[in-house]
């Protein structure tokens, strides 16, 4: 209890004195929250007095104001750690490896000393610490904060509605045994179990054809809550306005509705409202990562699904300036930055194209936030970078070209990997065009060695740079 206590309290001093920070990397399964933290950890733990190159546009680091950056305890020891040394392990092999995606919550924490400029602190005190704390989770987790917002019957309508005709080719297995299914007979738990086990089948299906927005999103990746019954329901799609409400008024508290609809509450209420409570509720600052890449290759449903969960996404996050009230008792997001991942994988030239697919990708669901009148920025990066730029010449013609280890084969290759479209594209160009963009292979990282990045130091520079001042 006294440890607690003492916790809290630091935490209150900290952020009265605004010496702490944390920090939301936020993204939907696969947009590479985990390469992105590693890489944010490992450019900060290679700055030092003497060479700062790899972070040219990072102030802090550039005018030497940085003295040093360690990773510290963490405050909640309930936490698993960021297992950032595996991390770097796997960048490290021969052949490298990406991280491994995230499976479970996880935290660290950084204390980044540095020179004081301005402020009246730099009257008081010619050093600071800023403590920055980074949480990872799976990305499939974060779709469930919408439930938090919606009954049984609104899910499954919602659902219901997002239905287009790939998801039901997918779905064909599982809706087969819904229909058969009598909503008012005497629930049979293993039944319930098998539909349940059908319906997580289609949402794994959904997952590997590219579709983003999947509900609930432990279903694909349960944790330590495999097999549990809280995982064993599913929306009903199929039912009219009028079935739903004889349904909820006659139909047996032990029948299949009625359980049914007791899971889905006990899954909203005692996982999700948990999860967001402990994870979600007091972040400062935000970056949205997104792959725009992978779902061009796709199809535009793909592409239209990732957008839908995404637009999700802002609905869970409190926005607003910070000052001290806040800071003390209703902490707030002042900075949000949207980044599209996978620069890497197109030539230099297209890299304003991607942005500007980023943002027109989440303009619908985050433009509200502008008007909030916290600072937004748009960027694209490599987290961890796996290809070079190079000039191709061919028939006396000079072209931008990429190379790296094609994951497909690996192979070395040197390839143009096309144009990135500006915005979405129409139907039309979808039904004529395909995107081909490849997946490459990390670069070889030598021990001591900082990541390769392409732009990271832009991310830090928005994220850190006012707090370092």
């Amino acid at each position: 209890m006294l440890n607690t206590l003492q916790k809290e309290m630091n935490q209150f001093i900290n952020r009265g004195l605004d010496r702490s920070l944390r920090l939301a990397v936020t993204g939907l399964s696969r947009s590479g929250k985990t390469a992105f933290i590693t890489s944010l950890i490992n450019q900060l733990l290679h700055i030092n007095r003497v060479d700062n190159s790899h972070l040219p546009l990072f102030d802090p680091a550039r005018n030497l104001r940085v003295l040093g950056v360690k990773r510290i305890a963490q405050l909640d020891l309930s936490i698993p750690r960021f297992e950032y040394e595996r991390n770097l392990n796997e960048l490290q092999q021969k052949p490298p490896h990406f991280p491994q995606s995230t499976r479970g919550v996880s935290e660290t924490r950084l204390a980044i000393r540095y020179q004081r400029q301005s402020g009246l602190m730099s009257y008081l005190k010619e050093t600071g610490t800023l403590y920055l704390d980074i949480f990872d989770y799976p990305g499939e987790w974060l779709l469930d904060l919408p439930l938090l917002a919606l009954s049984y019957q609104q899910w499954s309508q919602e659902l219901s509605q997002l239905f287009n005709d790939k998801r039901k080719n997918l779905a064909q297995p599982w809706l087969a045994k819904v229909a058969k299914l009598d909503l008012t007979a005497l629930a049979n738990e293993d039944v319930l179990a098998q539909i349940a086990q059908d319906y997580t089948d289609y949402l794994q299906a959904c997952k590997e054809r590219g579709l983003h927005f999947i509900q609930p999103g432990r279903f694909v990746l349960p944790a330590e809550l495999e097999g549990a019954p809280a995982l064993q329901f599913f929306p009903l799609l199929e039912l009219t306005t009028e079935q739903w409400e004889q349904l909820k008024n006659n139909a047996n508290s032990k029948s299949y509705f009625s359980v049914l609809v007791q899971r889905y509450e006990y899954y909203r209420h005692k996982i999700v409202k948990k999860f967001y409570q402990d994870y979600f509720a007091n972040f400062d600052r935000q970056v949205i990562l997104a792959d725009c890449l992978t779902p061009l290759n796709h199809s535009r449903q793909a592409f239209d699904d990732m957008r839908e969960g995404l637009t999700q996404l802002f609905k869970n996050f409190h926005y607003g300036k910070r000052h001290l009230l806040t800071r003390l008792f209703s902490p707030r997001i002042d900075k949000l930055m949207f980044i599209a991942t996978k620069a890497d994988h197109i030539t230099s030239d297209q890299v304003p194209n991607l942005i500007s697919l980023m943002r027109h990708l989440v303009q619908k669901g985050g433009s509200y936030v502008e008007f909030e009148g916290i600072e937004t920025e748009y960027s694209a990066i490599a987290s961890i970078r796996a290809t070079q730029q190079v000039n191709v010449t061919q028939n006396g013609q000079k072209f931008k070209a990429i190379q790296g280890i094609r994951s497909s084969d690996l192979q070395q290759v040197t390839v143009f990997p096309g144009s990135v479209p500006m915005k979405v594209p129409n139907e039309a160009f979808w039904q004529t065009n395909k995107f081909e963009f490849d997946q490459f292979e990390p670069q070889p990282l030598e021990p001591g060695e900082n990541i390769p990045h392409l732009r990271m130091d832009t991310v830090l520079q928005f994220l850190l740079g006012d707090k370092l001042d």
